[in-house]
């Protein structure tokens, strides 16, 4: 019985001397020791270097640069959501936006700003 507690210290302390010897970059991501039941492998002891289930925030920040004002794509949504049928963008400028389309059987063409959330300029 000594015997087993002698070899499972050491063993221990030669399992946290390598946790210690594991590269910074490594450490940075996230170092994970389990010990039990998991829902994916069943019980046992695992040990987990980095983390890549977690959604990593750094990188949407990075990928959400974009325009905020409005775009064709927005506008032509939005004209959707009103009720236009078959909208379409007929001109892009610096400012405006114009989309054409029918509604109630009639064509009707709208003016959006670039601004944010796409105000209408002209019905």
């Amino acid at each position: 019985m000594i015997t087993k507690l002698k070899t499972a210290a050491l063993s221990a302390l030669i399992a946290f001397g390598a946790i210690a010897a594991v590269p910074a970059a490594a450490q940075a991501e996230g170092l994970y020791l389990n010990y039990g039941s998991g829902h994916r492998s069943g019980v046992g002891i695992g040990v987990q270097i980095g983390d890549y289930d977690r959604y990593d925030y750094r990188d949407y920040r990075r990928d959400r640069r974009h325009f905020r004002g409005c775009s064709p794509e927005r506008a032509l949504n939005k004209a959707e959501r009103m009720g236009v049928r078959r909208a379409r963008v007929v001109d892009v400028d610096r400012r405006t936006i114009e989309i054409a389309g029918r509604k109630y059987g009639e064509r009707v063409r709208l003016t959006f700003a670039r601004a944010p959330n796409c105000p209408i300029v002209r019905w």
